[in-house]
């Protein structure tokens, strides 16, 4: 049965994916099965997206109310789940206002625009960006001209003027592309695409002490590493740094599809307005329904305090792994955001953990990544161990 319903998509798709040979079925909480009812221990959460597992009945339930009342207007109408979805999401973000996308790439090319926008309004004929090397920000073509890869950036080549590319964790290297043309830095606190590279406390201090001393917005693309998987329920907060404009995307709203850009008052005040920018379906009713259910049960559930109660354990066994197997030389990262690193062929790893029943993903670097649901507990830390113990043998 999964093999015809592989064929069936390959013949039918724009292969553009290196899609593994799996067909899903269902998931129920950290569990995914396939259309053969093989279970599958998931540990890559469908790119950090997955936050509260697989099958959480209340999500569910919200969403299919929803669906019955109202799930697409205009934005030229207001609904109860947009304005009380910003809310939430501005109350936990600790930004100011916000603009809702269908995804990640949607909300760093909100970013970007804002930035730039803001530089206009205040004639200071700014416009270029400095990005990070190793970055990763989406596949739009704003958000692939400030990705650090070559690799994603090259075959669309000409991208938009303007963005040069310093290195992570160098303030050095930062500076010296600073110019009375930069208009705003953009950064991920912790890069995930990149090789799961975490900044320094001193990298995201000097880049916030750059953009006040010359007036340049500080971006942080949080798409991935934000809603509570470094162990605060934004990165940023980690660090106590706070951005001018913050994109988020993924585990807002679980699964479905919804991202937002966020800013404080003083960028939104000198930015954006009307007809500056838009989205036909971004901060729809249905959307909007799974942030506002999703960050309630979030708060009520206490996930960033399960995080930091089981990321220790997770980095402890990820330690031992270094320890004890040659083929594993690095652990890093930071809460339920890890990585290591391997000499093994990261594709022959793949294809073994898919045997023994568990998803994980790779990142630059010949590193797997770990970026579980939010909800797993020690044990399941422990199931995922043993199968890859077994896959790294």
């Amino acid at each position: 049965m999964v093999n015809s319903k592989i064929q069936a998509a390959e013949e039918n798709l724009l292969h553009v994916y290196n899609r593994f040979p799996i067909a899903l079925d269902h998931g129920k909480g950290v569990y995914l099965y396939d259309m053969d009812g093989k279970e599958y221990l998931d540990f890559a959460a469908g790119f950090a997206v997955s936050g509260l597992g697989y099958g959480n009945q209340e999500l569910s339930q919200a969403l299919k109310d929803q669906l019955d009342q109202l799930y697409h207007t205009s934005n030229l109408y207001y609904h109860e789940n947009c304005g009380a979805a910003a809310e939430a999401l501005n109350r936990v973000s600790g930004m100011d206002r916000i603009f809702f996308t269908n995804s990640g790439g949607e909300a760093v090319e909100g970013a970007l625009k804002a930035a730039r926008k803001y530089a206009y309004s205040r004639k200071s004929g700014r416009f270029e960006f400095i990005a990070m090397k190793h970055s990763f920000h989406g596949r739009t073509f704003g958000a692939v001209s400030v990705t650090g890869h070559d690799a994603y950036r090259e075959p669309f080549e000409p991208l938009i003027p303007g963005v040069r590319f310093a290195k992570f964790n160098d303030l050095d290297s930062v500076k010296a592309l600073v110019s009375d043309k930069t208009c705003a830095i953009i950064l991920e606190p912790l890069q995930g695409e990149g090789g799961i590279n975490l900044a320094t406390q001193e990298f995201m201090e000097g880049i916030r002490k750059i953009c006040d001393d010359n007036d340049i917005l500080m971006i942080c693309d949080e798409v991935q590493c934000g809603m509570g998987r470094t162990g605060t329920m934004f990165a940023w907060q980690g660090f106590g740094v706070k951005p001018d404009i913050l994109a988020m995307a993924k585990a807002i709203g679980n699964g479905i599809p919804v991202g937002a850009f966020a800013m404080t008052q003083k960028v939104a005040d000198d930015s954006l307005c009307a007809g500056d920018h838009g989205s036909t379906y971004g901060g729809n009713p249905l959307a909007c329904a799974a942030v506002r259910k999703v960050i309630e049960i979030f708060e009520r559930e206490d996930i960033v305090g399960h995080v930091n109660k089981v990321a220790p354990y997770l980095e402890k066994r990820l330690d031992e792994l270094v320890e004890t197997l040659d083929c594993v030389t690095l652990r890093k990262g930071k809460g339920l955001m890890q990585g290591i690193v391997v000499t093994k062929p990261i594709a022959e790893i793949n294809q073994r953990t898919i045997k023994e029943g568990l998803l994980v993903i790779q990142a630059e670097g010949n590193v797997i990544r770990f970026v579980p649901p939010l909800i797993i507990e020690e044990k399941h830390v422990d199931e995922m161990i043993e199968k890859l113990k077994r896959a790294l043998s």
